[in-house]
């Protein structure tokens, strides 16, 4: 079973995404039985289901740290797709995902309009045998 998460999107940071092709059309997290596939406008991240180490909810966070194109932590590379300020999923890895360039990253921020839900789902699938 597949499920879908859109992104939710403040007024501001709907003005700043637009300008780099981010909008509530071009951006999702889909959970599949197996698999981890977030979308922020041209940027996209899939990982198997199994990569997943730990889900927390975070949050919340500054504008300038969420605001506009994907945003990359300077002190571990890990990377933002954010939409709003409020609250996130924070995604840990157990081997580091690329997505922009050579990076690869340790970590993945979703500002998912429901956040707990995403994290519930992700608990569950990553707990269940053979995960």
């Amino acid at each position: 079973m597949t499920s879908r998460f859109p992104f939710a999107f403040d007024p501001a940071h709907r003005t700043a995404a637009r300008l780099f092709g981010i909008g509530p059309d071009s951006t999702w997290v889909q959970v599949s039985d197996d698999e981890l596939d977030a979308r922020y406008g041209p940027w996209r991240l899939r990982t198997p289901l199994t990569n997943i180490e730990r889900v927390e909810l975070t949050g919340p966070y500054r504008f300038i740290k969420t605001a506009g194109p994907p945003r990359l932590g300077i002190t571990d590379a890990g990377l933002t797709f954010g939409s709003n300020h409020q609250r996130g999923v924070l995604i840990t890895f157990r081997s580091r995902v690329r997505v922009i360039g050579p990076l690869r990253h340790p970590e993945l921020t979703v500002t998912v309009a429901d956040p707990e839900a995403l994290a519930e789902l992700l608990r569950e699938r990553i707990s269940a045998p053979g995960h």
